[in-house]
């Protein structure tokens, strides 16, 4: 009976936090959504037209939301982790390394990763912009002080990032759950008043509307699809919370609450047309509007905090399998293992998020670019989980291609109408999508060029060992740690310690790292030991993409001989000077690129937490 309580207890802690941060991004969509539909599209306010853009939203929330996310792709969990890279392993684990369809799938999945990016600058600027902008309309006079006032809660957002956010956090249960519970009751009362709108319920109010208004249906989609921006993050989030309190939390409050107040805005539009330059905020009574402002600024805070946070999370990711320059990565809490912050992220988006802000200047300009990068992200996903319903889950072709025609026809819907906006700002997204794109293929594609060319010019290491053991240098105290990325050649950084200062430690570990495209690598199966001479070790360590990095840690469990004492131990690295050369590598100009991002990656005795007075770089130049 204990049992049982503590379960349903922690099923509502975990509940009550799902909705603090996964529903932020989705929570605030009411607050631009209704007014971009009808104000920025000129469309009239008729019954029928309101009815309609009712039915298409609440439909859009049932097919794409409800079905696809919380129905479909929350069972495609990778060891109970969600995300486009969690589903992406999923996805190309099936097929052989060197398929072209893999190759196919990894460039799939990092475009949608890349398109994460674009849509991560947009969501804090959009949203704080509009809970900001109620303020003109309780006092006009204060509409020169929206930008300045949106930027410094921006900025002050990101200058606190490096403090984490674990007691912030503590506040985003209580505050969303006040905000979707005033969401729903500001429209319930005015449903109350115009309960016809509740006919929107019926889809065929949808298709009249396309009907009626034909080419120009398909461009107000480009509006419409602003109620479910944030719908990824349910499945990204899922392996913080699990699957059953997000979709408990979606089916039994948010969808609910977010139902009844664009119902209630589409009343209001009905009941007083003049309500269109801002229905959310005139929604509530005219006491309310200060208090309204305070809590949409506070859920917009939220929303841009997750999607931070987010960014965060999937540039690790991103890392770890191999597709970025190694950057720093700090732990902002003792307890829990996701909560991190990177510095260099933290300070791009802030920079880019303020020129959206001054460049944009209104939530209605933002919308143009918005949608765009996000519609991307929901083809690429249906494609993926597709392809994971088929090679994974044995799901039969036709019925495999029947769904993803389906999913895709929706996604490839709202991405049309969104495509409409690049000239009117929605190239920026595109832009940040593909510098993010560029930069994660060459780096992959620098990488192999890299180890390709010092496998050229590597010794084998069994008869390198043995010829080095029938005349050994003077050995001296002590355990060496030599890092290699392939563990059948020696590594550099042991034959320039051998030529400039000709000892040889008394323990010697070649050490290679290995990060698996599975989100964990289990206690059991991290640390792999083999010895290949007298006193010389060959270590494996494997990580997946989700874990935490601590080399000495894991070293620590090594047994080789004797315990590893970390300050009788020293670790050499090698680091490459690259020389961008005509040939048959990259174009010259990504050659440069990866050479420069060569240089400014992070240090490995930083990212892999090795103390500093316990390292020694060794260089080379090597020509790529």
């Amino acid at each position: 009976m204990n049992q049982e309580h503590s379960t349903g207890s922690n099923t509502r802690l975990l509940a009550l936090g799902a909705l603090g941060v996964v529903f932020g991004d989705i929570g605030t969509s009411p607050l631009y959504t209704m007014k971009e539909v009808f104000g920025s599209h000129h469309l009239a306010l008729t019954q029928d037209n309101v009815l309609g853009i009712l039915s298409l939203v609440f439909w859009e929330l049932i097919l794409v939301v409800s079905a696809k996310y919380v129905g479909l792709m929350m069972r495609a969990d990778n060891n109970g982790e969600g995300g486009i890279l969690a589903l992406l392993s999923l996805a190309q684990g099936h097929f052989p390394l060197a398929s072209r369809i893999r190759w196919v799938l990894m460039s799939l999945g990092f475009l949608g990763a890349a398109l994460f990016f674009g849509d991560s600058l947009i969501t804090p600027a959009i949203s704080v912009l509009s809970a900001i902008e109620g303020l003109e309309m309780g006092a006009p006079e204060l509409h020169p002080f929206i930008v300045p006032l949106a930027l410094g809660i921006l900025i002050g957002l990101f200058v606190i990032q490096s403090h984490g956010t674990d007691t912030i956090g503590k506040l985003f249960g209580p505050v969303m759950l006040t905000w979707f519970g005033v969401l729903g009751l500001l429209g319930a009362i005015s449903i109350f008043q115009h309960p016809s709108v509740l006919d929107a319920l019926k889809p065929i109010y949808a298709f009249k509307f396309f009907m009626a208004h034909g080419t120009e249906s398909f461009l107000i989609l480009g509006a419409v699809v602003l109620a479910i921006t944030g719908a990824e993050a349910l499945y990204a989030d899922m392996g913080h919370f699990g699957r059953y309190p997000i979709q408990l939390v979606w089916f039994g409050y948010v969808l609910p609450t977010l139902t009844l107040n664009y119902f209630g805005q589409g009343a209001l539009l009905l009941t007083d047309p003049e309500s269109v330059r801002n229905p959310f905020y005139l929604l509530a009574p005219d006491w309310a509007l200060y208090p309204m402002i305070g809590l949409a600024t506070a859920a917009t805070v939220i929303a841009s905090q997750a999607v931070i946070t987010g960014a965060f999370s999937v540039t690790r990711q991103v890392i770890l399998m191999g597709y970025a320059p190694r950057l720093i990565i700090l732990h902002t809490s003792a307890t829990e293992a996701g909560q991190i912050y990177i510095p260099f992220v933290n300070w791009i988006l802030m920079i880019g998020i303020s020129l959206l802000v001054l460049g944009f200047q209104n939530s209605s300009n933002l919308a143009a670019a918005y949608g765009i990068a996000v519609t991307g992200t929901f083809a690429i996903d249906t494609i993926l989980v597709c392809v994971v319903m088929r090679v994974r889950w044995n799901l039969g072709p036709g019925v495999t291609l029947v769904i993803m025609l389906a999913f895709l026809f929706i996604d490839l819907s709202f991405f049309g109408a969104n495509a409409i906006k690049i000239p009117d700002g929605g190239w920026f997204p595109l832009v940040v999508a593909m510098l993010v794109f560029t930069i994660l293929v060459t780096w992959r594609r620098g990488r192999e060029i890299l180890s390709q060319r010092l496998r050229e010019t590597e010794l084998p290491l069994a008869p390198f060992l043995k010829d080095l053991f029938s005349n050994p240098p003077t050995r001296v105290q002590g355990t060496a740690v030599f890092m290699t990325t392939d563990t059948r050649g020696v590594p550099s950084a042991m034959l320039h310690n051998l030529k400039h200062n000709k000892v040889l430690h008394e323990r010697i570990l070649i050490l290679n790292v290995r990060f698996t495209d599975r989100p964990y690598t289990h206690e059991d199966s991290r640390l792999e030991v083999t010895k290949v001479a007298e006193d010389v070790y060959l270590v494996i360590l494997r990580y997946g993409f989700m874990d935490d990095i601590d080399v000495p840690n894991a070293l620590s469990e090594c047994r080789c001989g004797q315990p590893l004492e970390i300050m009788d131990t020293t670790f050499f690295f090698s680091r490459e000077n690259l020389i961008p050369t005509k040939g048959n590598g990259m174009m010259l100009w990504r050659e440069h690129l990866f050479a420069t991002m060569l240089r400014s990656a992070a240090s490995p005795m930083t990212f892999f937490q090795i103390p500093a007075d316990r390292v020694v770089e060794l260089g080379t130049q090597l020509e790529i």
